[in-house]
């Protein structure tokens, strides 16, 4: 992604021009400096622009005397200035003021802010076009969430801390957090999983579970199936014992016959089902009349009971309706008292009504008459209510003691005849094995056209096929592989420029550990089983660049093409040593030139490296080294120089 730094501004505490450092597009940007001139606070400052969680800008002079930090970034959609207020006493704080556009001016000034943190992370997740899909669909939060911008920023910074470091090559990989995440989006970033993977996999997950529930609803529906089918005989026999089909019927063999006459029975009645009361004596003729009288009761108080049920709430919206109006007339009274009072007084005396008062008592009281022509018209509204409420609850009353009657006589005749019972019972089991096997039926059907959901299951089946070849976990490791081999193949070229110890040795990237292996005949040495800090610089340079030069590869790419190295040279010779005091040069009692040299090799890389990818790659380096070490070199430029009275932070701020 076309992501390179523009300026770096400090906004003061006090009504001053910021400090503003402005960087050089395409190129190795130097800043040259002495010990305490604020070279290491320029990656923690870029960092906390870009959303970190916490300010590592060093507390002191920096942190004391900015009130805002801010970068201007160049992108492919126009300059974009991210300015983040200074934390104070915090460890952090979310404020930030953004604004785009295709030139950005920066303010004198910031008085507060226009964003906040989340916002500009979405902005920066967008711009770098990343997915918003997770890396595992059963898990939202975690090392297995969605790639941010955030998560990339470990491709661009090399600190003093890292940039030589034996145990970690990655920025922030120094923690477990950062580490894991970075673990899982490294194959993302080398497009070995591709966002079409991670749509895959959520849509494999959806199809899945899809799938794990009508396989479930199948085997449901074919186990009762074959259960029902065992037990169709005995459905048929009970039919004959319940009297539903004739006893001298001839059960027939096949399934398709037996299945006809189970749907006869289920259409059938149970009132057809009982036995003949021609052999039973006249009470069970009553008890059949009065089961029938029953039900027609129950229904007729149903009836009255909503009835009553409607004219109590009736009653209940009258009061309240006369209610309100008692309210009104009482409020309105004053008006007619004033009214009165105006008739005896005489118009001038009236200081109270005011002009024009007259006029509107007469409105008010003409409203109090209509209030009360309709509060004559209450008591009759409610003595028609009375009324009507009144025979209701006769009528329900009467319903209620009818049907308390018949049950009281079925009853009495249920008990003194067995047969009746026995009617009763018969009845009873006949509509509920009526019932049983009507619904056996409908589950038999719906497993009879499970045709449907076997044509499902089998489309879902083949879609997660389809999907299971796009994330097959073959397919994903041979484009790594694909990949990792590119990379290898860049730092096997950069290393022979540099000062290894193996110049010929072919290195591997170990992604699962974050780091590369050295291959000698037939060891393979982890970086941090190779000695020599000469050498750890080495490959932190190698990998970066050649990392930067496969995302340069690849079509806007999601990480930023820029690289920030904080000290390269500390391994090579101690901070006193990098320049003279009279900032001429090394001072001659530490001046080693082969030191020398080795420090101009990883310059000299990085400017090629600038030159052959024609300004689409920046590189900013911070190191005490001067121009006398690495001068005169292509695509090197001096940007500052931070001695004496220049540093970071300009003097005259705080003295």
């Amino acid at each position: 992604m076309y992501f390179q730094l523009s300026k770096l501004i400090l906004w003061p505490r006090h009504d001053v021009e910021p400090r503003v450092v402005d960087f050089e597009l395409g190129a190795v940007n130097v800043i040259s400096g002495a010990s305490k001139t604020g070279k290491s606070a320029v990656i923690p400052i870029i960092d906390y622009c870009l959303g970190s969680e916490k300010c590592t800008v060093p507390v002191g002079v920096i942190r004391e005397n900015c009130t805002w930090f801010g970068i201007v970034i160049n992108t492919i959609e126009g300059q974009k200035l991210l300015a983040r207020r200074a934390p104070g006493d915090q460890q952090s704080t979310g404020d930030m003021y953004f604004i785009e556009g295709p030139n950005v001016d920066v303010p004198r000034r910031i008085e507060g802010k226009n964003h906040n943190l989340d916002t500009v992370k979405a902005s920066l997740n967008r711009l770098a076009g990343l997915t918003n899909l997770g890396f595992d669909p059963s898990s939202e939060d975690g090392f297995k969430s969605r790639p941010s911008f955030r998560d990339l920023i470990a491709f661009n910074f090399q600190p003093q801390n890292i940039v030589a470091n034996p145990d970690v090559l990655f920025f922030k990989a120094d923690t477990n957090e950062h580490r894991e995440k970075l673990k899982t989006i490294f194959p993302y970033v080398l497009n070995a999983v591709t966002a079409e993977v991670l749509q895959a996999r959520f849509e494999l997950d959806q199809v899945n579970r899809s799938l794990r529930r009508k396989e479930s609803e199948l085997r449901a529906l074919v186990a009762a199936n074959a259960a029902w089918q065992a037990e169709a005989q005995a459905w048929v026999r009970q039919a004959i014992e319940l009297g539903v089909i004739e006893a001298d019927s001839v059960l027939p063999a096949g399934w398709s016959d037996i299945l006809d006459l189970l749907r006869a029975i289920a259409r059938s009645k149970g009132s057809n089902a009982r036995p003949s009361l021609r052999g039973l004596d006249t009470t069970l003729g009553r008890l059949d009349d009065l089961r029938t009288q029953e039900t027609a009761q129950a229904a007729s108080l149903a009836e009255h009971r909503q009835r009553l049920n409607e004219l109590r709430r009736l009653r209940e919206s009258a009061d309240a309706f006369g209610a309100s109006i008692h309210i009104q007339r009482d409020r309105l009274a004053l008006a007619k008292w004033l009214r009165d009072l105006t008739v005896a007084v005489p118009s001038e005396s009236l200081v109270a009504v005011g002009r024009g008062g007259r006029d509107e008592l007469l409105l008010l009281c003409d409203n109090l008459e209509e209030i009360e022509v309709k509060l004559r018209a209450q008591p009759t509204l409610s003595d028609t209510l009375d009324k009507e409420t009144h025979r209701v609850r006769v009528a329900t009353e009467e319903a209620l003691n009818a049907l308390n009657e018949t049950r009281a006589e079925i009853a009495n005749l249920e008990r003194r005849s067995e047969a009746a019972q026995a009617a009763a019972d018969h009845f009873d089991r006949t509509e509920r094995f009526l019932g049983r096997v009507e619904q056996a039926l409908v589950l038999y059907d719906r497993a009879d056209q499970s045709s449907t959901l076997r044509d499902e299951i089998a489309k879902l089946r083949a879609l997660a096929g389809e999907l299971q070849g796009i994330i097959a976990e073959a397919g994903v490791q041979r484009k790594l592989r694909n990949a990792a081999t590119l990379v290898e193949s860049a730092v096997n070229r950069f290393i022979p420029q540099l000062d290894a110890e193996w110049k010929d040795a072919p290195v591997q990237l170990a992604i699962d550990d974050l780091t590369i292996k050295v291959v000698r005949g037939t060891r393979s040495d982890f970086l941090w089983e190779i000695g020599s800090g000469a050498n750890w610089l080495a490959y932190h340079i190698a990998t970066t660049l050649a990392l930067q030069e496969f995302f340069l590869s690849e079509t806007n790419h999601c990480v930023p093409y820029l690289l920030v190295y904080d000290q390269p040279s500390q391994v090579y010779f101690p901070k006193r040593a990098a320049t003279r005091d009279d900032d001429r040069g090394i001072d001659p009692q530490f001046r080693d030139e082969e030191d020398i040299q080795a420090v101009r090799k990883v310059f000299a890389l990085l400017g090629q490296q600038a030159v052959v990818h024609k300004g689409r790659l920046q590189i900013v380096i911070l190191d005490h080294a001067g121009e006398d070490v690495w001068g005169g070199l292509p695509g090197v430029r001096l940007i500052e120089e931070w001695r004496g009275p220049h540093a970071l932070v300009p003097r005259e701020w705080y003295q």
